[in-house]
């Protein structure tokens, strides 16, 4: 039986639940959220939905000890509204952190064995922090890092391009956040590195771009919810069928001692190997700065066993 849990149904946690249900990709999904009626809604209106599709999903509400035979749970609990209008994710920690010293007990209380995708910002942060207060395995605790800036990127190289952005590989390293940069020497258009195909880019206006992308989707919104929750959908997807599919998520380096957003084999047991690419000397600096800001973020929090 596939089954995942979610908790946190804010705009980024239903929508994952929906795009789950609409694609049928669990048997049983177990929603949790501080707001008991919420999560009610959410339940009636996706069990609504379900009538018009052909696949069927059992949904459970506010039970933890439901989760325990689940595969994957998501943290995406938060508040979006304490992230400013600058867009720093680590204004939201003094909230989020919280609610991980909350949550984590009671997933150990479940008794759960799985695997945690978390989502919720800061993310690096919060994915170490969830893995240090649950005490589960590195490899069983990752966060979607960059794997959505690694979108941006795409999207940003397509434009300029005007080439369809699933033939561009590459990937953003660090933090899922300002300090966060696109490694140009990864990025490639088909088989061809990206210089190849045009000599006169302006890398740096192009990685200003992909920083940009995110601030642009959230902008006129207050929020972003599907371009990240169609992420954890896929890693859903990757972690259930064991694809072991390359993707940049927040991911523990044993060498760096941190999370950062990095390409890494996903699999059914978690994060299952590294992708060791081959840095610039001006990239690798660019990693260790980002590293700092997310060790100095941690640094902060208290580590209560």
């Amino acid at each position: 039986m596939r089954k995942v849990g979610i908790i946190g149904l804010g705009h980024v946690g239903a929508t994952l639940a929906y795009t789950l249900v609409m694609e049928s990709l669990v048997d049983e999904l177990v929603l949790i959220d501080k707001n008991e009626q919420l999560a009610v809604s959410e339940q009636y209106d996706l069990e609504d939905a379900q009538v018009f599709l052909t696949g069927k999903t059992k949904i459970l509400i506010q039970d933890y000890q439901a989760l325990k035979d689940a595969a994957i749970i998501v943290f995406c609990a938060g508040q979006i509204s304490a992230l400013g209008e600058d867009g720093d994710r680590f204004k939201e920690l003094e909230i989020t952190s919280k609610i991980v010293e909350e949550t984590a007990p009671k997933i150990k209380q479940s008794g759960f064995t799985g695997i945690i995708l978390t989502i919720t910002n800061p993310c690096d942060v919060i994915a170490a922090y969830m893995q240090k207060l649950t005490g589960f395995e590195t490899s069983k605790v990752f966060g979607t890092g960059t794997m959505l800036d690694t979108a941006r990127m795409k999207q940003a190289v397509s434009r300029n391009l005007a080439i369809d952005g699933r033939n561009i590989g590459g990937y953003v390293y660090g933090e899922h956040g300002d300090s966060q940069f696109v490694a140009w020497s990864t990025v490639t258009v088909g088989d061809q590195p990206l210089l190849s195909w045009n000599t006169e880019l302006d890398l740096e206006s192009l990685d200003e771009d992909v920083r940009a992308g995110g601030w642009k989707a959230f902008f006129g919104k207050g929020y972003t919810s599907y371009g990240i929750a169609t992420c954890a959908a896929r890693l859903i997807r990757m972690i259930l069928n064991d694809s072991k599919s390359i993707v940049p998520v927040s991911a523990y380096s044993h060498k760096l001692d941190a999370y950062y957003g990095q390409p890494v084999v996903i699999g059914k047991n978690g994060v299952e190997s590294f992708v060791d690419c081959s840095l610039s000397e001006k990239e690798s600096g660019l990693l260790t700065h980002s590293i700092q800001i997310i060790k100095n973020g941690l640094d902060k929090l208290p580590f209560k066993q």
